[in-house]
């Protein structure tokens, strides 16, 4: 028998145990959470994004496209709001909006938005200010269709901020096989090709959202690939992989919300690739993998939420003109790209921009978790370079955040050359090499600035 102190002194540890474990329990469930989602599919032909070769407009729709809102409330009453859309990518210009809107609606600061696209080669064109090569009556069409896309998002996003209930959240990782990185070197320079001892990304991070007495209500999930399984030859709307991944995940548990965040995807591409049956095969084993983490163990993610947004002046190389038209001479497409618009901008009389201004995010969850999100189509190099910097623990790492104005390179690989050096396609510019540097710096201010744990 028990000395009565001693007795004392254990039923003591064991309610502190007990009122330990529930207030993590309550910690975990103090989030309300709400969903919305919306069609985004055009209703008649368009010009889609993606791939230049393209010379008409969409003939079908072998799959619809969808925006869907995540909005959080922690315990403090702090709000935060992730968007996600089967798109090429936001433009400037409609994120701008699209924020502006909400912070005009329901009082939301545009730090605490968070957008992000599925890079979907399958889907429409969006980008305005960029489609005046094409037909007057197709521009009109795209004018017609971000118009409606506007509307829709803000839309659904209202619905998620004004259906907000009770919520715990969790999180988890898997893998897939497929993602490949496709800068293949050969002996005529870096081509868009196969490289399997390339660097890739083959993580799976999975958000699970629960109701409080644990029943499914949403999962966001991503993969760090291209969705480009279809190609240029394809005329026919659909989410590709990430499309395909989201209906099996919703259709195997009815009435739960799946969100797609594509990760640092801007040098890889689904291996292999070129059918619908490919993308919808690459679907099937993102979406079963995340279905398989679902069932797994997974860990609490905790209040309260901070987060941050800055816009960072990215460095552009300082090109003469002698040194543009050299650049020019044999050009390959995607540098005559830049080179045909940069003499075009001289010839007028007007100076090469130093500087592009980009947006840059951190959210931070309690101690548990920090999302990072990129802007631009972000290389995969960024993703290591943020374990490195921040320490690879409880880290979510995203591109194709908030804005999408081209490659977001690294210096080895704008020393080494290939497509993903071809720089900005909304504005005139080539990255300089020390734009790691500056992202980076920018990166590790904001994850401190938002109380992450740097080791």
């Amino acid at each position: 028998m028990f000395p009565l102190a001693k007795t004392y002194r254990i039923v003591i540890l064991l309610l502190s145990s007990l009122a330990v474990s529930a207030s993590g329990l309550t910690a975990q469930t103090l989030w309300k959470v709400g969903l919305a989602a919306v069609k985004i599919t055009p209703d008649k032909p368009i010009r889609q994004a993606g791939y230049g070769s393209r010379d008409k407009p969409s003939e079908g729709v072998d799959a619809d496209l969808f925006a869907k809102a995540l909005a959080l409330e922690d315990s403090d009453g702090n709000r935060a709001l992730l968007i996600s859309a089967d798109l090429l990518g936001f433009t400037h210009e409609i994120a701008e909006a699209i924020s502006a809107r909400l912070k005009s609606s329901h009082g939301i600061a545009r730090k605490d938005i968070h957008l992000n696209s599925s890079h979907t080669h399958a889907g429409p064109y969006v980008a305005i200010s960029r489609a005046s090569p094409f037909p007057e009556a197709d521009r009109a069409r795209i004018r017609e269709y971000v118009v409606e896309l506007q509307n829709k998002v803000v839309e659904v996003a209202q619905r998620a901020l004004g259906n907000l209930e009770p919520a715990k959240l969790s999180w988890g990782g898997g893998v897939v096989n497929f993602v490949m990185n496709r800068r293949e070197f050969t002996d005529r320079g870096v081509i868009l090709g196969v490289n399997p001892r390339g660097l890739t990304d083959r993580n799976v991070p999975v958000l699970r959202v629960d109701t409080p007495a644990g029943k499914l209500r949403a999962v966001v999930f991503g993969a760090a690939t291209h969705c480009t399984t279809l190609t240029g030859e394809n005329y026919r709307i659909s989410g590709d992989y990430a499309g395909f991944a989201q209906a099996l995940i919703e259709d195997s548990h009815p009435g739960v919300q799946a969100m797609f965040v594509t990760g640092c995807a801007g040098n890889s591409n689904p291996y292999p690739r070129g059918t619908l049956e490919l993308a919808k095969r690459h679907g099937s084993e993102l979406g079963t993998e995340v279905a398989r983490v679902l069932g797994t163990e997974l860990k609490p993610v905790r209040g309260p939420i901070r987060t941050e947004l800055r816009r960072v002046n990215l460095p552009l190389q300082k090109l003469t003109r002698s040194q543009v038209e050299e650049m020019a001479k044999g050009a390959a497409s995607y540098r005559s790209f830049f080179t045909d618009r940069a003499l075009a901008m001289l010839d007028r009389g007007e100076a090469l921009p130093e500087t592009y201004e980009a947006p840059f995010a951190v959210w931070q969850f309690g101690d548990d978790l920090t999302l990072v999100g990129y802007s631009g189509e972000t290389l995969v190099e960024y993703a290591a370079m943020a374990e490195r910097e921040l320490g690879p623990l409880n880290l979510w790492v995203a591109g194709y955040c908030n804005e999408v104005y081209g490659y977001l390179p690294v210096a080895k690989v704008l020393e080494e050359g290939g497509y993903e050096t071809r720089g900005l396609y909304a504005g005139v510019g080539l990255f300089s090499p020390s734009v790691e540097k500056v992202v980076m710096k920018a990166i590790t201010e904001m994850a401190r600035a938002v109380g992450r744990k740097i080791p």
